[in-house]
């Protein structure tokens, strides 16, 4: 077995009270069939990824900081290009964190944290930064964490998330540099608490959060004004029993008809749900089977804007890629399906998951495709999606390889639809080396 690597901690000889760590991810992935219209059939794109974090402890006080630069090489004029793709040399963290102990009871513990960072919260389905995703989602704001002596865990924040920039075609395609803004014009904060369920063998997870958002200098918006109230039932997995997982998301506001100035304000009734039921085989390969629904609302041709907004969740947790790919995501989506999961040892790990695609409201797009029948006649079946993953770490925790390998079979919906691409099923593959120091 190849030595494990020295860590960049470790090659710099730094002190124990500063934490030192980089990475640079290389991935090429490639796509036939694209179903999201106005783009390239088939496409490619090469994508580079580096950050560079560190953070000194003073001893109670912590000042840390984290630089992300993403670049992409050998897109197509057609290539689906966002600032999801493209982010040079960005600060997304820079924040003074203080450590309080037991100061808000025995045996307790609490921290607050100010500044530029990263949020995760939860299962991440409405706030996070996705791993798969090139770039990341910086938040810059206040949070607070206590956690009480019985594992009642209390999170409490105020943020504005960072918009990236630039955010033009023409910048992006030539990995054009602007440090990214916020600013009052887009505003998210609230709280989740997570309690153990003793009686229940789990924990639960009560959320809510508010989004606020207007027209800022030069930037249009869908003025949203969302609640979201959350209420997540899980059990984590472990080798010879059952594990489960249940959340639901009620959200209600306001919203713009479209980005036009004066435009009329609609009220927004949305939910998702997801539900999940897994069992882990002890031994061998630890083979963990479960199945699982996700359900998300659209909108009817008549009432309510009723498409629910994942705010700043990600896709990966339950669904495929996001990338050139970028397909599925909770809007407009009712999805019945199957995952499975093998760890043969601690360098190697695989994932199969199988998924029926079906769309609740037929004159509204399906999920993030933008693919749209307004008159309904093409059905509520989108088909079927295949997801593979495949993690082998070519150097322990140095070193790591990653295929990605996506397969839609398009159902009536996705061939038929006015707008919908005429081409084949999609194809979808990812090849990447991660390099952690």
């Amino acid at each position: 077995m190849p030595a494990r690597q020295p860590t960049l901690h470790q090659l710099v000889g730094a002190p124990d009270n500063l934490k030192l760590s980089a990475s640079v991810r290389l991935r090429f992935e490639a796509i036939d069939g694209q179903v999201r219209p106005g783009f390239d059939s088939s496409s490619q794109l090469v994508s580079l990824r580096s950050t560079l974090f560190a953070e000194y402890d003073f001893g109670g006080v912590r000042l840390g900081g984290e630089i992300r630069d993403a670049r992409v090489y050998l897109e197509g004029d057609n290539t689906p290009l966002s600032t999801n793709e493209v982010n040079t040399f960005e600060p997304v963290q820079a924040y003074l964190a203080a450590d309080l102990g037991d100061r808000l009871g025995q045996g307790s513990k609490a921290s607050v944290q100010a500044g530029r960072m990263i949020i995760t919260l939860g299962s991440g389905r409405l706030v996070t930064s996705e791993e798969f995703r090139n770039t990341a989602n910086g938040y810059t704001g206040v949070r607070a964490d206590w956690l009480t002596r019985s594992g009642i865990a209390t999170t409490l924040f105020w943020s504005m998330p960072q918009v990236r920039l630039p955010s033009t075609r023409a910048a992006i395609g030539r990995n054009g540099f602007a440090l990214d803004r916020e600013s009052p014009d887009l505003m998210l904060y609230g709280g989740l608490v997570t309690t153990p369920l003793r009686f229940a063998w789990g924990s639960a997870d009560i959320g809510y959060f508010r989004l606020f958002e207007r027209d800022g200098p030069a930037l249009p918006t869908l003025d949203r004004r969302l609640h979201t109230f959350d209420v997540r039932l899980f059990r984590d997995p472990a080798a010879g029993r059952l594990d489960w997982e249940f959340e639901g998301a009620w959200q209600f506001g306001t919203i713009s008809n479209s980005t036009q100035r004066g435009s009329f304000t609609r009220d927004v009734q949305a939910y998702f749900y997801h539900l999940e039921l897994g069992y882990t085989w002890p031994g061998g390969w630890a083979p963990r089977l479960s199945a699982e629904f996700d359900y998300a609302t659209g909108t009817r041709a008549t009432g309510s804007y009723g498409r629910f907004d994942t705010l700043f969740g990600g896709r990966r947790v339950d669904f495929s890629p996001s990338g050139i790919y970028n397909e599925i995501n909770r809007a407009n989506i009712a999805s019945p399906g199957l995952h499975l999961e093998v760890t043969p040892n601690k360098r190697l790990d695989g994932m199969f998951e199988a998924r029926l695609l079906l769309v609740p409201e037929r004159s509204d797009s399906f999920a993030t495709t933008n693919v749209r029948d307004l008159s309904g006649r093409s059905g509520n079946y989108a088909g079927e999606q295949f997801d593979f993953r495949l993690r082998y770490w070519l150097i322990p925790k140095a070193l790591r390889f990653e295929l990605d390998f996506d397969y839609l079979r398009k159902g009536p919906f996705l061939r038929n639809a006015p707008n919908a691409p005429r081409n084949g099923d999609v194809r979808f593959v990812a090849v990447s080396l991660l390099a952690t120091y």
